[in-house]
């Protein structure tokens, strides 16, 4: 996952609308208060808005959801983006790209949450949902999401690295035991839809609740266990018990749960890349994720 070298800032979405979509050509473009990182995203006046990939492995994305969005959105309990327009890649800019409907509120990193029990199973019953739409013709895992949906086995050599770079930072023997138990866990389902990126970020808050999902980029069809994570990265104690309760899911989806949101915490907390404040969000999930192999496994 690597940043572009296109500088992509609102200069760069006018450019692109007013070429291609000159209808909209008096509507302004203006940064949002948090743009994305995988994709910017941007203004096109009150009711839409600019969403660029900020790298090639992105862009995979963009076809994806302009086919899919439409066809699940009725069948969700919470609204999720509408794609009103694919734009096309020009001289300037190397990839499709798409404008949406805009959807208000805020993301739940920031929100207040009336009561985050309730939270939890307004999520569980929006993924329950999710998993429960015909999963026929899907996108199955790849490199468009970066493989969720598939075995955590792909990011076995990742994630054993990140811990043996984490040896005085983090309990590694027991980070190992719920790596293992994770990849031990394997999936023998029926493909079924997916988000693939359920984080803070992607869950919109309006008067305390749960108001849309966004951002079905690494959205697919396969095991649903990506789709956990939340439960450590997020949720604790009546929470997580309401999420693992609503969700229903057996233990050794939970484990492989467990292993989606250990891998990711530990490259983080690894890396270079992330702000002390996310490594320290991160490295508590870790200890929660440990928190919680010893309790149920």
């Amino acid at each position: 996952m690597h940043n572009s070298e296109v500088a992509i800032d609102a200069g760069l979405a006018r450019r692109l609308v007013d070429m291609q979509f000159p209808e909209w050509r008096h509507l302004p473009v203006n940064p949002v208060a948090f743009g994305g990182w995988d994709n910017r995203t941007f203004h096109l006046g009150d009711a839409m808005a600019v969403r660029l990939p900020s790298a090639a492995p992105y862009s995979l994305q963009v076809e994806k959801e302009q086919r899919w969005l439409p066809k699940l959105a009725p069948l969700l309990p919470l609204p999720i983006p509408t794609p009103l327009a694919m734009g096309k890649p020009a001289e300037f800019y190397p990839w499709h790209w798409s404008v949406y409907r805009w959807i208000e509120g805020e993301t739940a990193k920031t929100a207040q949450i009336t009561d985050r029990r309730a939270f939890a199973i307004a999520l569980a019953d929006f993924l329950v949902a999710l998993r429960g739409i015909d999963p026929t013709d899907g996108p199955g895992p790849g490199p468009h999401n970066f493989h969720r949906g598939g075995p955590l086995s792909v990011y076995d050599g990742e994630a054993r690295q990140a811990i043996d770079a984490l040896e005085v930072r983090i309990d590694t023997r027991a980070a190992t035991a719920v790596w293992e138990a994770a990849l031990a866990a394997t999936w023998h389902g029926t493909p079924v839809w997916f988000h693939g990126d359920v984080a803070s970020g992607n869950l919109l808050v309006e008067d305390g609740c749960l108001s849309a999902v966004i951002d079905f980029g690494t959205s697919g069809v396969g095991d649903p266990s990506c789709d956990l994570a939340i439960a450590w990265t997020f949720f604790e104690g009546d929470s997580r018990e309401a999420f693992r309760g609503r969700i229903a899911v057996d233990d050794a989806t939970w484990a492989r749960g467990r292993g989606w949101a250990l891998w990711k915490a530990l490259i983080t907390v690894a890396g270079h890349d992330a702000n002390q404040a996310e490594a320290e969000r991160q490295r508590h999930a870790i200890e929660e994720v440990l928190a919680d192999h010893r309790k149920w496994a």
